[in-house]
């Protein structure tokens, strides 16, 4: 029997490409790798990359420039490059580094044990197609390891929507959503192996469309009812939707549904009317606060967190001025912000830039605010029951650590809770990043 070969996966971004990763980890086990935490004991490195962030590209470069040493002590050692820079790069990824054996997109991930057989016959391996075949089909039948008590599930990819800035539609494709009764096995397995909350995942989530049993299309509200009914699956989380994809069956599970978790990622990118029709944002200022009110509405408690772009071509101050009012109006419980970074192919690639001085002044400024509420919300929590679905052993002996339902960490002392245990806490301290609760005995 032949050894089993070790891989290495290093996964930069999303939530989608963790997910992406272990979904060529399992295609790899099928080839015969199992993974390991160190790339100097691969057989294999898989770079899984993500092209959101600035300067993207080139730090995939300087990070295969690293393995150039491990790759000269030892030739037999394949390097890949997978996801989002590959789907981009292409040939120029391994026109620029030799030592890369093997490019493939995130659509063409299951043909990985394929394309690692031809490497083994010295031949270098190139696929970013969009294939017709559904890769989640193709690599069905996860190893029924135990799971923890946290898991992603992907429901839909791609994107129709080509924000300015964004580089997604290029890279994942257009829209395309999973059938109903495929996430519903996947979701059932998960269960089986340990897992009491999922997190549906796409870069459009809340557009999901997938066909039911019956042939006709169900949107995410009908999905998360029919996951409802998933004996021992507990939490539902979904994430990222888009604004003008929360439709009112949606708005109305946030309010009726007991799995839903009342927590939203709901992003916004800027709150200035001009930049939002610059970014092609398809929805305005006020559509936006409105649309937070109805959620609001439904779920009074719910904590929302958003995504904030500072700088984009032509902001001015009083755009800028525009998006701090609007946070200020929203008070968001979580925020991810970044400063503009151009993505080539994009149409705002072409614009001229704001000073970059000017941009990391305000996001500094707008961090700060961010910063200042989650840390009011955190605090308003103090003295309140919270449910805590327990992930971890904490730090200190005798303290574990989970999330509770608005996805605050929280660490225990004192509790008998093991992991993936569902428990009653009186939160009793507010913290930088986390709460500290006691057990509710009951």
């Amino acid at each position: 029997m032949a050894d089993t070969k070790k891989l290495y996966i290093k996964t930069y971004g999303c939530q989608m490409n963790v997910y992406d990763s272990e979904r060529m980890a399992e295609a790899m086990g099928g080839a015969g790798y199992e993974t390991t935490d160190s790339p100097d004991d691969a057989d294999m490195i898989l770079l899984n990359t993500c092209h959101i962030r600035e300067k993207a590209a080139e730090k995939v470069y300087s990070e295969l420039g690293r393995f150039k040493g491990l790759k000269a002590e030892k030739p037999d050692l394949k390097i890949g490059v997978a996801g989002c820079v590959a789907q981009a790069e292409g040939e120029e990824i391994m026109r620029r580094q030799p030592l890369v054996d093997l490019v493939v997109g995130p659509q063409a991930y299951h043909r990985l044990p394929e394309m690692e057989a031809k490497t083994q016959e010295g031949v270098k391996a190139l696929d970013t197609d969009f294939p017709e075949e559904d890769k989640f089909e193709k690599l069905k039948g996860r190893p029924k390891a135990k799971r923890g008590p946290t898991a992603f599930l992907t429901v839909q990819e791609g994107c129709d929507k080509f924000c300015a800035f964004c580089v997604v539609p290029y890279t994942r494709g257009a829209e395309v959503s999973r059938p109903v009764d495929r996430i519903l096995s996947e979701a059932r397995d998960l269960v089986d192996r340990g897992v009491r909350e999922v997190t549906l995942l796409g870069q459009n989530v809340n557009a999901y469309h997938g066909a039911s049993t019956g042939g006709d299309s169900w949107s995410l509200a009908q999905l998360i009812w029919q996951l409802d009914k998933v004996d021992g699956l507990e939490r539902i989380r979904f994430t990222t939707s888009h604004p003008n994809d929360m439709m009112d069956d949606l708005i109305e599970a946030h309010g009726t549904c007991s799995k839903l978790m009342p927590y939203l990622h709901l992003p916004v990118q800027s709150g200035s009317n001009k930049i939002l029709k610059r970014m092609n944002r398809s929805h305005d200022r006020d559509s936006y606060l409105r649309l937070v009110e109805r959620i609001r509405a439904a779920r009074p408690d719910i904590l929302l967190s958003g995504d904030f772009i500072v700088g984009f071509p032509e902001e001015t101050e009083a755009d800028f001025h525009d998006t701090m009012d609007l946070i200020e109006e929203v008070k968001y419980g979580q925020a991810f912000s970044f400063k503009y970074s151009s993505r080539p192919g994009t149409p705002a690639a072409e614009r001229p830039l704001v000073d970059d001085g000017e941009a990391t002044e305000r996001l500094y400024r707008l961090q700060a605010l961010i910063t200042k509420q989650q840390r009011e919300i955190q605090d308003s929590m103090v003295g309140r029951e919270v449910s805590v679905l327990f992930e971890k052993p904490g730090r200190l002996e005798g303290q574990m650590v989970g999330k509770s339902e608005y996805l605050h960490a929280v660490h225990v002392s004192g509790s008998d809770a093991q992991i993936g245990d569902l428990k009653r806490v009186r939160i009793v301290e507010s913290g930088t990043n986390s709460l500290a609760g006691v057990p509710i005995l009951d």
